[in-house]
């Protein structure tokens, strides 16, 4: 009888239990912004849609939201329920970044490229620009130089030893 009297005591706390928790769950009603930037370089992530002048906890995997390599940090919202910060990422991928206040929840895509994925060809870019006959001649010209120097400067010692 006991356990009859426990089993429904359960039931009935579950059936109450489970409607509150998920009536004061944190809503996705906020809306994030998406950024793409290359290895190492930062982007701005931009949060709306949030609990006015409230705290916010922003937080992504893999991502720096700070000077030092931060995987959360707080802040609060403005009037308007907005808040921003810089994201850095040293690798890849796309990240996903989550602001989150009592209320709701915004969710922020973060695209990284690889550093070299601005060249045209989608090698990197090595060595100089400058083509190699213009090299060639430019050191031509100063080797000419050099042997013009020493040559006037021979004659005019020759002159003036005469």
């Amino acid at each position: 009888m006991k356990k009859k009297l426990v089993a429904i005591a359960l039931a009935v706390v579950a059936f109450v239990a489970i409607p509150v928790t998920a009536a004061t769950a944190a809503e996705y009603n906020g809306q994030g912004s998406s950024a793409t930037t290359t290895a190492g370089n930062s982007a701005e992530l931009s949060f709306s849609g949030l609990d006015a002048n409230a705290p916010v906890t922003i937080q992504g995997d893999g991502v720096t939201l700070a000077v030092v390599k931060a995987g959360s940090i707080a802040k609060t919202t403005d009037a308007s329920g907005s808040v921003s910060t810089t994201a850095t990422a040293s690798a890849p991928g796309t990240y996903t970044v989550t602001a989150t206040t009592a209320n709701a929840v915004a969710v922020a895509t973060f695209t990284v490229l690889p550093a070299d994925s601005s060249s045209a060809d989608g090698l990197a870019s090595t060595g100089a620009n400058v083509p190699m006959l213009l090299i060639w001649g430019a050191a031509g010209a100063i080797l000419l130089g050099i042997a013009l120097v020493v040559v006037l400067t021979t004659v005019r010692r020759n002159r003036a030893a005469a």
